[in-house]
């Protein structure tokens, strides 16, 4: 079985014992978290999307927050003596999915 959820402004595609790197979550790890925003639920040809999946939910468990791989952004524009450099790094929640409930 298969679940689409929404969180942190992206969708992602979850089975059970999936680990994902979401948006951080405001808890800690070991905390269990209820994803309520079910956009489709599936199992082989069977889906239900819209409402029929809406009284789904998804469960997981907060593994590790951290923060990513720094990126660097770099802006130029040429013969005008303009460079700018920035970086970046996002702060994430790993999540493992332990269960889909229709």
């Amino acid at each position: 079985m298969y679940a689409v959820i929404k969180t942190g402004g992206k969708q992602y595609r979850v089975q059970e014992g999936d680990i994902l790197r979401v948006e951080k979550l405001d808890t800690e790890a070991g905390n269990e978290i209820i994803f309520d925003d079910v956009l489709m639920v599936g199992e082989g040809a069977a889906i239900k999307a819209g409402a029929d999946a809406a009284s789904a939910t998804v469960t997981g468990t907060v593994t590790a927050s951290g923060r990513g791989q720094k990126i660097v952004v770099f802006k130029k524009r040429r013969r005008k003596n303009y460079r700018l450099t920035q970086g970046h790094r996002q702060s994430f929640s790993s999540v493992r999915i332990d269960s889909i409930k229709e």
